[in-house]
């Protein structure tokens, strides 16, 4: 089986940018950066401050507020080559001028807001193609916050709300933008008391490996399979391999599901995993998962 050549950095957002996802909670939040550190990591990746990185607000409903903010932080840390891609629907997907300019960049980022417009806009798109293709055959970076990261997987949460995720039929799951197979990512994790909303999609499908990113915290994959954890926060991951017994196939929609052996591991910044194997590594090295690098100044 051939690894993608390219790497998948997923941040898990700090607040809404525009579109809350538990229905709850539609509380707009200011737009100040928090991933200066981790942006930093993506201007590295994408090969220094010189590079194309192209942000695409297609998430968000408010789009220009979103990438004026992305312009304002990367500036900040000296990478001032930014394009925004402001893509509202399908048809906007077709343009030329975006199209040529997926095919020569050297990142792209998608930013938050509500990952299911993602799905519905990009999804079996000549646009989409474009970047999946790169990032399977080139050193390509393709990154995400919040929603953006959220939609990097096969499966996706796109609605669910975390007061009521320990009953099942509440969190509703659909197919993303393909990324990465046999993972589910949410994002906001800590903050929003997502354990049971990701705890739930492992449990209906337990081949995957759920990823809950906190706050200013990320994981760098390369791969497609070897991660790497960044930010300040905490990744919590999910494993659902070795569950001896779930209830959820058998009970009614709106009773509680209960699960035993469900292994969760907990990774700050150098920690890694690697999903194939299944494996938590204490402290990222050449030979474990990627070699640590020096981070853009």
């Amino acid at each position: 089986m051939q690894f993608a050549k390219g790497k998948l950095i997923a941040i898990g957002g700090a607040e809404d940018k525009g579109t809350a996802l538990d229905k709850d909670d539609f509380h707009r939040h200011n737009l100040n950066f928090f991933e200066l550190g981790i942006l930093r990591r993506i201007v590295e990746e994408a090969g220094g401050p010189l590079s194309r990185i192209e942000v695409i607000t297609t998430a968000s409903t408010i789009p220009y507020e979103v990438g004026d903010n992305y312009l304002d932080a990367f500036g900040k840390i000296g990478c001032t080559n930014i394009g925004l891609m402001h893509i509202r629907n399908r048809a906007d997907t077709n343009d030329a001028d975006y199209l040529q300019r997926i095919k020569v960049c050297d990142a792209v980022m998608f930013s938050g807001g509500n990952q299911l417009r993602l799905s519905v806009t990009d999804g079996g798109t000549e646009f989409l193609s474009i970047i999946k293709r790169r990032y399977q055959e080139e050193n390509f970076v393709v990154a995400g916050t919040s929603a953006g990261a959220m939609a990097m997987s096969n499966t996706m949460i796109y609605e669910g709300n975390a007061a009521r995720a320990h009953l099942k039929g509440e969190v509703k799951m659909t197919t993303g933008l393909g990324f990465l197979d046999s993972v589910i990512i949410d994002s906001h994790f800590e903050k929003r008391g997502r354990f049971g909303r990701l705890a739930q999609a492992v449990a209906c499908n337990p081949s995957c490996i759920g990823i809950g990113l906190g706050e200013d915290t990320g994981m760098l994959i390369t791969e497609g399979n070897k991660m790497e954890a960044i930010g300040s926060g905490c990744v919590i991951i999910i494993d659902g391999h070795d569950v001896s017994f779930s209830n959820i196939a058998d009970i009614p929609d709106g009773n509680p599901f209960s699960l035993e052996n469900l292994k969760v591991h907990i990774c700050e910044k150098g920690n890694g995993y690697l999903v194939k194997e299944r494996k938590f590594i204490p402290e990222v090295t050449e030979g474990a998962v990627i070699k640590k690098q020096v981070h853009v100044e």
